[in-house]
């Protein structure tokens, strides 16, 4: 069995592909995975350090929405779909993989010429025009939120295994000694993307004396492309936390952007957040956070009104409030999935093989 991930440009296109890469090869340790990517983006790192092989085609930055602009394309596009229907071919590819965003759209465009299963899955409330396209060359079609594309089967977010596994309060202590982190404090983790980071960085700069000054110790991811924050006692700030597992289990509650892997991560592990939705693109971010904060397992601000004063207030009584604690974080958990690598796994392979 040979299947093909489209998957390129962002983590949170990339992370869900080889989430269920992993999980195809539990199902079937013989099963053969390619990734198909462009040349320019975070695929390039992220790809092989799973293990897995990264083909690549030229990068041709899509418009936002069908139309002339992607007319005016047509020979860099045209290309690009030779190169993944030729791949297709001289590999013997059973099934095409994809999880939108523009890298998606030549093997989406290359399934249909060569007459490949198709699966397609998407994660926003709000879905790309690469998933609406894709989705009408295939019956196969699954969504986070099914009422957003017509005819999707509802299926939640492949994560990966380490995370969909995470028992928190049993991992809690190797997790705060990893991190530096005391035993007994009341920990907020705060993260925010390559794209989201500055803007919470500059609010968390200006709010930790005062919530350590509360007993609250923080762990910050900062971004590798922002400035390494200033030293302070019960603050632990890295470029990149590459064992978020662990990352979860030290921490008692979250401030975070809402994309959707960080949605269903969230939520699966029961970890209560404060979602502070990215405040460009097409709202969907917003509509990620929607379910889980409607159950009660999150509180939801807009970038505007994110202060340093506001987190204090915020983090501080969620944080001193055992009982609120832990019914936010029921209330989030009841709305994760831990599974769907491995449901998502077995409909790849049955309409690989037409089950």
């Amino acid at each position: 069995m040979h299947v093909l991930l489209a998957a390129g440009g962002t983590a949170g296109h990339i992370e869900p592909a080889l989430n269920l890469a992993d999980a195809l090869r539990r199902l079937d340790p013989e099963v053969v995975i390619t990734v198909l990517g462009g040349e320019r983006g975070l695929e390039g790192t992220l790809v092989p350090s799973r293990g897995f092989r990264l083909v690549t085609v030229p990068s041709v930055p899509m418009p936002r929405r069908p139309g002339r602009d992607l007319v005016a394309l047509g020979p860099r596009v045209r290309r690009t779909v030779d190169r993944a229907a030729q791949l297709i071919g001289d590999e013997h590819v059973d099934v095409v993989v994809g999880f939108g965003g523009y890298a998606a759209v030549p093997a989406y465009l290359a399934a249909r010429r060569t007459d490949t299963p198709l699966v397609i899955h998407e994660a926003n409330a709000r879905p790309g025009w690469a998933n609406r396209l894709g989705a009408r060359f295939t019956d196969h079609v699954y969504a986070s939120f099914p009422a957003s594309m017509r005819g999707a089967r509802p299926m939640a977010l492949p994560l990966r295994h380490a995370i969909a596994m995470l028992d928190r309060p049993a991992r809690r202590e190797e997790a705060r000694r990893f991190f530096g982190l005391s035993p007994d404090a009341r920990v907020l983790l705060v993260f925010g993307g390559s794209q989201g980071a500055q803007r919470l960085n500059t609010v968390i700069a200006t709010a930790l004396p005062e919530l350590r000054a509360r007993g609250i110790e923080v762990l910050h991811a900062y971004g590798s492309r922002n400035e390494a924050p200033r030293p302070h006692a019960g603050y632990v700030a890295v470029p990149f936390i590459d064992r978020m597992d662990l990352a979860y289990a030290a921490a008692d509650l979250a401030l975070t952007r809402a994309g959707a892997m960080t949605c269903a991560e969230l939520a699966a592990v029961g970890l209560p957040a404060l979602y502070v939705p990215l405040p460009i693109g097409n709202g969907e971010q917003r509509l990620n956070a929607l379910p889980v904060v409607q159950a009660g397992g999150g509180v939801l601000i807009d970038d505007d009104d994110l202060t340093a004063e506001w987190l204090v207030d915020s983090a501080a009584s969620v944080l001193h409030d055992e009982g609120r604690l832990a019914a936010m974080g029921s209330a989030a958990s009841r709305l994760g999935a831990r599974d769907a690598d491995d449901q998502l796994a077995r409909a790849v392979l049955q309409a690989a093989t037409g089950g």
